[in-house]
This record gives structure tokens, sequence and C-alpha cells, in this order.
């Protein structure tokens, strides 16, 4: 589970960075504030994806939930971020339930 739960934070991470020059080309929001969020989203996803395979990091899995919860917030200033957030926090809670289900709880 903590493997396959790092692996979906370092994609997300890739596409939390590509969320910069859309959100300054399309959305037209200022590049400060657009590598500010962005650039917060994706060091937290990276530093929680190294920590996710740890043992006793179960505070990692809460705090991956509320990163997820972070990008879809994102949709504020890309609305395509919306969606994108969506189908991270899905891989995300898929990957806790799998987890679960067939390594038991950490």
């Amino acid at each position: 589970m903590r493997r396959l739960l790092g692996m979906v934070l370092g994609l997300e991470a890739i596409m939390i960075l590509l969320f910069i020059p859309v959100a300054i080309t399309i959305s037209h929001d200022s590049p400060a504030l657009a590598g500010a969020v962005a650039g917060a989203l994706a060091a937290g996803a990276v530093a929680l994806a190294v920590v996710a395979g740890r043992p006793r990091a179960g505070w990692a899995l809460i705090a991956g939930t509320l990163l997820q919860l972070g990008v879809i917030a994102t949709g504020v200033l890309v609305p395509a971020m919306y969606a994108l957030g969506a189908i991270f926090l899905g891989l995300w809670l898929t990957g806790m339930w799998l987890g679960y289900h067939h390594e038991g709880a950490p």
C-alpha cells in the first residue's frame, strides 16, 4: 500500500508542477501565485511520497488526504484541477482501501 501511495504522490507532484504554466497562460494568474501554490503542493507531495513508505508513518495517510483536498482546491485558479484533483483523490482512496484489505491496517 505504501509503495502504491508513494507512486500516486510522485505522479501527482508532476501534475501539480504542470499546473503552473496552465495557470499563467490560460487562467492569467500571476506567476508568483501559481508558482507558490504549485510549489508548496508539489513539495508536500514529494515529501509525503518519501515518508509514506516508512514504518509507523500513519500520519502521512492523513496528510496525503489533506494534500488531495488542497489539490482539488486549486480548481479555484484552474477549473480543470477540480477534475484532476478528484481523479487523484480517487486513486489515493483506492490505494488506501486496497492496502487495508490486502495488507491489514498499518
